[in-house]
């Protein structure tokens, strides 16, 4: 088809209407847009040559003057050189991003104990209720082996048992250690000390008492007189000597000490009774819950030999007394003590109270229940040593 054939479908242009103008893009090798297109070319791309790789320094920025008139002056920077080359520098720390740091795990905490694991968990039950051990049982033995091997572990710890008792009792035996056997040859011993001491271990010529006196200060006696072994008849006075009739009187040893002024005299006596243990034992019972040896119609009477500083020591002299009933012996141990000048005493005071810090009575201020009692306890005292070596068997 031409091209006036395809154009005819359109009215013609008017005549008044001026011919548009052809613009410089329209020449010759571009058709109108109603001719037919050709394939445009493209046209070859040309590369610049690729220049050498030159790093060069900045220029410097204008003084602070003239931007800031007000600022002083900047310091002046060392210069640092430039680069000219093609290799790659490191690149400084910091001048990449900061690397992600992962965030940590969650917590997890740890999973709770087993319940059953504890030391609170029940104890597991059998069939009937009982507590079921918790044994393997060994395979191949029956509940009649599991016995018997129980009953020999009970046989060895039967054996074993009676094995020591027995030794313990062979060992007693041979070495005389029996402690009944040894309190009763004691108490045998020291009841015949009477006849079978000197005087002078029971009754020392001079006996030292360390802090006996009134506020601790130390005592010595000196022994005057020694009087003889004699029965009690006139030794107690009439109250005393019905409360000891029970312990019977199978010897009376008396001695008369002075002090180291020579202005006290104590008389010490040892009664030798016939009773046993349980007798003693009881007596010392009365005597410490009735307080007889507080009371002031039960007191020894002191043993006053002539030409001596106690010749003038009577009933009358009394000042303070202590009397003890053993019970690991079968004696009586007493003391009794008073004025060497013979002045009289219209109230004698027990020594337990006489002693007692605050004391106001005149033999407490006099010092002489710390006479009686210390004393009588330095004599108790040398008895036991006397006693110790009668009843140590050799070896």
């Amino acid at each position: 088809m031409s091209t006036e054939a395809r154009r005819a479908p359109f009215p013609p242009r008017p005549t008044d209407a001026p011919a548009p103008a052809e613009t410089e893009a329209q020449t010759e090798d571009e058709p109108s847009v109603f001719a037919p297109r050709r394939p445009l070319e493209r046209p070859r791309e040309t590369r610049p040559p690729v220049p050498e790789a030159r790093i060069t320094t900045p220029p410097p920025p204008p003084p602070a003057s003239a931007r800031f008139p007000d600022a002083p002056p900047p310091r002046t920077p060392a210069a640092t050189p430039t680069e000219t080359t093609t290799r790659l520098r490191p690149v400084p720390a910091g001048s990449e991003p900061a690397a992600q740091v992962p965030p940590p795990p969650a917590w997890n905490p740890a999973p709770a104990p087993d319940p059953a694991l504890s030391w609170n968990a029940p104890w597991p039950v059998g069939a009937f209720g009982q507590p079921q051990p918790y044994e393997e049982p060994v395979r191949g033995l029956g509940p009649l082996a599991r016995l018997r091997s129980r009953t020999g572990v009970a046989a060895v710890c039967v054996v074993l048992g009676l094995g020591l008792i027995g030794g313990a009792l062979a060992g007693s035996w041979l070495t005389g250690e029996d402690g009944e056997r040894t309190a009763d040859s004691g108490f045998a011993a020291a009841g015949s000390l009477w006849h079978n001491v000197p005087v002078d271990q029971l009754f020392p010529p001079t006996v030292r008492g360390t802090g006996a006196g009134p506020g601790g200060a130390d005592r010595s006696w000196t022994r005057i007189a020694v009087a003889p072994d004699t029965g009690c008849a006139g030794a107690f006075d009439p109250l005393l000597a019905r409360a000891l009739a029970p312990v019977g009187c199978a010897r009376l040893l008396r001695a008369t000490y002075t002090d180291a002024t020579r202005t006290h005299v104590t008389t010490v006596g040892l009664l030798f009774t016939k009773a046993d243990p349980a007798a003693m034992a009881g007596l010392a019972a009365r005597f410490r819950t009735e307080r007889l040896d507080r009371r002031t119609d039960l007191l020894p009477l002191p043993y006053a030999a002539k030409g001596t500083p106690a010749a003038g020591f009577g009933a009358k002299q009394r000042a303070s007394w202590t009397v003890s009933v053993l019970t690991d012996a079968p004696i009586v141990a007493f003391a009794v003590s008073g004025w060497a000048d013979g002045r009289t005493v219209d109230t004698p005071e027990a020594a337990p109270d006489a002693v007692r810090s605050g004391a106001t009575s005149a033999p407490a201020q006099a010092g002489l229940g710390n006479e009686a009692q210390g004393l009588a306890d330095r004599i108790q005292r040398k008895l036991r040593q006397t006693v110790s070596p009668a009843t140590e068997k050799p070896s």
